[in-house]
């Protein structure tokens, strides 16, 4: 008898026996991301967050962490912020993320010195810098030594070739006004060097902040400048569609380092892949995850560049884009 109301005692506790066991095993840790995104003016919020935003950079970061096996909501969550095209939102957006605590930032190029100022232990991933080591967000390439990594834009590098595609499209004397920002002068001394080794004319136009937009437009025209270099990422990318507008209104055939200007009705660009730099941002995110220190993580450079053109602006300036060059690009806008 006793045997038998131990058996049923037992039989009794199994279940809850279990429930306590399962209790007390410790919850999966869910990472948080967070993003800073460069979004224009009136986008939606809804667009940048979810396992399926519809924003096409965060997109490609998380389809890549669930490449990685991560599962939104079980793994990570993401916390994001966009710009809305307001520039001066940055340090408010960086100081919110940093006292969320998340366990990693994802950020592109504008929005550094903001996160710079704002946090020296969560890890920052870089989504494309021009220039990290002279803006002193890496020590070097090889080895950032800090909380900063991810990936560069090699922007100066191409400068060279950025010119002679911008002289397919101009007559030959036709002088060449070179936007460029005055945090990183290896901008304009890259392209002084391509400009001398091929006797092009080039006017020197430094922008400051975004309020020298208008100004140096003007001085481009007073110039009498034939086409534009636009360099200036860092600080007028969150406005690349005024920017496209304002070398419409000023007839000047302008190349710019970055496609998402030729998609606000910029003329042709050629540079890194944003798509695909976002995506490698998530191998980044894997590795800092599984406790990988961001000052031991190289920088990477990229891998994929593309040559877009808008033929609705070419049209709009009256200018014939040669076949060679339309057979070149990667995309053509109509």
């Amino acid at each position: 008898m006793m045997q038998r109301r131990a058996v049923i005692a037992g039989l009794a506790l199994g279940p809850l026996g279990g429930l306590r066991s399962a209790c007390a095993q410790p919850a999966r840790k869910v990472h948080r991301i967070g993003i800073l995104a460069l979004t224009n003016p009136g986008s939606a919020a809804s667009d940048l967050v979810g396992p399926q935003p519809r924003n096409p950079y965060v997109n490609a970061l998380v389809h890549k962490l669930r490449e990685l096996g991560y599962v939104y909501g079980e793994h990570f969550v993401t916390e994001p912020r966009g710009s809305e095209g307001r520039p001066e939102r940055f340090p408010a957006m960086a100081a919110e993320l940093v006292g969320l605590r998340v366990d990693a930032i994802v950020a592109p190029g504008p929005t550094l010195p903001a996160l710079k100022q704002a946090t020296s232990t969560i890890p920052v991933i870089m989504t494309a810098d021009g220039d990290p080591v002279g803006r002193r967000y890496v020590q070097s390439l090889a080895h950032p030594g800090g909380n900063f990594t991810g990936l560069s834009l090699q922007s100066v590098e191409l400068t060279g070739k950025r010119l002679a595609l911008l002289k397919e499209l101009v007559p030959p004397a036709a002088s060449v006004a070179v936007l460029w920002d005055r945090s990183s002068p290896l901008y304009w001394e890259a392209a002084e060097a391509a400009a001398r080794e091929r006797g092009w004319k080039l006017l020197s136009l430094e922008i400051r902040d975004a309020g020298d937009i208008e100004a140096v437009f003007k001085a481009a025209t007073d110039a009498r400048a034939g086409a534009l270099l636009v360099f200036a990422a860092g600080v007028l990318f969150p406005l690349a569609r005024r920017v496209a507008e304002l070398a419409a209104r000023s007839r000047l055939p302008a190349m710019y380092e970055l496609r998402p200007y030729v998609e606000a009705g910029g003329l042709i660009s050629y540079g890194a892949d944003l798509i695909e730099i976002w995506r490698q941002a998530g191998v980044f995110v894997d590795k800092i995850l599984k406790g990988a220190k961001p000052a031991d993580l190289a920088v990477e450079q990229p891998t994929k560049f593309e040559l877009v053109i808008n033929l609705k602006t070419a049209k709009a300036l009256g200018i014939t884009i040669p076949q060679s060059l339309l057979l070149r690009a990667d995309e053509v806008i109509e």
